[in-house]
Formats: structure tokens, C-alpha cells, sequence
């Protein structure tokens, strides 16, 4: 007689044919494959251990990993939200130059989030509450989503035009206090540690403003918030999808800023820095 499918099989089956962004932990032993592992940063991130009775927002949700973070911190609700269409993300217009690339990749990129059919199939295995929506960080009203005890902002300032009008949106509807905690660029973090700098990308890669520990801070304090407390950089590992580092020329490579900060990605992780903070006034 075959063995009896169980329903940590079909859980561990359906996992398999999802893509993933970030590494979860499911019921029966599962975790997912995705390309980042956050699951380190929870010791880092100044998010507060305990959420009892509070109302919190995840923006940028993906995959949920904080919003199913800070549920299983006894929340007592968790909106997500996140932009289900990639025509609406907000990235450089040069990533979708030609027409045939264009389309190519936005095929790739509805069938990698698919809906967010990865968040569905964590929320759906955790038993979890949380209540995902579609909005885009800039369009955050209070008088649509209400306020907020705790609203936590994930590595998502980088893939922004406008990073401090996001911060500004996120201020609008944080009656207590915002955890940010966004990709950093580690080298002028290390030669410029009290000078904001940041560097413009906005070109063929999904990302626009990669700042310095300092830039990050001030990014922060310039959208109308006190900073609370600050932590040193972190690195976020990368997870078993995440493309593996190039073969290419290394050296030529590590002449341009963008080639240094892949090889510490390759090597480390990603640069990350974060805050707790609290909205002015």
C-alpha cells in the first residue's frame, strides 16, 4: 500500500512550486526557499518584543515574513500592504526600456510574486489574521486605513523615487512609534560615518537611493521623525534562490561602487541598518 499523503506532504509539495522572497518558517519543519533570510534580523531590528493590544501596518509586505512576525508578537491586528502589479512598482524607467524586455520581465515578475500567492499560502498555513491589502506606500491616508501603535517599513526605501515623501506617508498615520529598517551601502557607511551621503541609482536595476548608515538616519529625521534608538550596520544573508555572485572579472568589478557593494552582498549579506523611531508633534 503507497503511503498516506499527510498534510504537511501537500503543504511541503505546494511550497515547492511557489517562488519566494523571503525564508519563513512553516508548520511541520518547512521553511521557504526565498532569496533573503530575515530570520537573523530579529534580533537586530528594534521592533518591541512584545505587541500586545497594539495595531500595527507591515508596508511592503512580500512574502509577510514582519506583519507574521509581529502577530506571533501578540498584535492584536496587522494590516500589510504591498502592490500586487508590477506596472505599478516604483522603478526606474529604464528597467523596462524595450518593448520585448519590458514585457518579458513583467511576465517574470507576475509569475515571481504571483498575485502574492506566496503571502496567501504563509497566511494560510500559519492560521494567521493578518489583513494584506493593495496600496502603495505613497498613497497611505488615515482617513482609509487609520492610525497606527507600530508601522514597520522593510527594505523598501531603495526600490522608492522618493524615499522621505514614503517616510512622510508612513509619519501620517503612526500615532506611536515606526521601525525602519532598509538597505544601506556599506562602504561610505565604513569611510563616512557622520556624513549623510547617498548614492543614485536609478537606472537598468530596481533600485534608486542606496544611502549610508547616516543618510538612512537622516532620511528618517527629515521626514518628521524623532529617532529613538539607531542600530550599527547588520547584514541580511541571502537565501537559497538568490541568484549566486557572477563569475565576471572580480577586480574590474570592485572599481565601481555598485561592483563593491554586490561583493559584500556576494560575501556577507546585504547592508542593512535600522531605527525605532517617533513621529514630531
Amino acid at each position: 500500500m503507497p503511503p498516506v499523503a499527510t498534510p504537511s506532504d501537500d503543504l511541503a509539495r505546494r511550497v515547492a512550486e511557489q517562488s519566494w522572497y523571503h525564508v519563513l518558517d512553516l508548520p511541520g519543519g518547512i521553511t521557504t526557499p526565498g532569496w533573503f533570510d530575515l530570520r537573523p534580523s530579529r534580533a537586530v531590528v528594534p521592533l518591541p518584543a512584545r505587541l500586545d493590544g497594539l495595531r500595527c501596518l507591515d508596508v511592503g509586505t512580500w512574502d509577510g515574513f514582519w506583519a507574521f512576525e509581529m502577530e506571533r508578537r501578540g498584535a492584536a491586528e496587522v494590516v500589510a500592504i504591498d502592490i500586487d502589479d508590477p506596472e505599478r512598482w516604483d522603478w526606474p524607467p529604464q528597467t523596462f526600456v524595450a518593448d520585448v524586455a519590458r514585457e518579458d520581465r513583467l511576465a517574470f515578475l507576475r509569475g515571481f510574486k504571483a498575485g502574492a500567492a506566496g503571502f496567501h499560502l504563509a497566511h494560510e498555513a500559519l492560521g494567521s489574521k493578518v489583513d494584506r491589502r493593495d496600496i502603495s506606500v505613497y498613497d497611505l491616508d488615515p482617513d482609509e486605513v487609520g492610525q497606527f501603535d507600530v508601522v514597520f517599513l522593510g527594505s523598501l526605501l531603495l526600490h522608492l523615487r522618493d524615499p522621505v515623501r514614503a517616510l512622510d506617508s508612513l509619519r501620517r498615520v503612526c500615532r506611536g512609534q515606526a521601525v525602519i529598517a532598509d538597505t544601506i551601502e556599506a562602504i561610505s557607511t565604513w569611510t563616512q560615518p557622520r556624513t549623510p551621503t547617498a548614492r543614485l541609482e536609478g537606472l537598468d536595476q530596481s533600485w534608486w537611493w542606496i544611502p549610508n548608515r547616516a543618510g538612512l538616519f537622516q532620511m528618517v529625521e527629515s521626514a518628521g521623525f524623532r529617532i529613538q534608538q539607531r542600530t550599527p550596520m547588520y547584514f541580511v544573508p541571502t537565501g537559497p534562490a538568490h541568484p549566486p555572485a557572477g563569475r565576471g572579472d572580480v577586480l574590474k568589478a570592485l572599481r565601481t561602487a555598485k561592483g563593491r557593494q554586490a561583493a559584500i552582498v556576494a560575501r556577507k549579506g546585504l547592508p542593512h541598518a535600522a531605527v525605532l523611531a517617533e513621529p514630531l508633534g
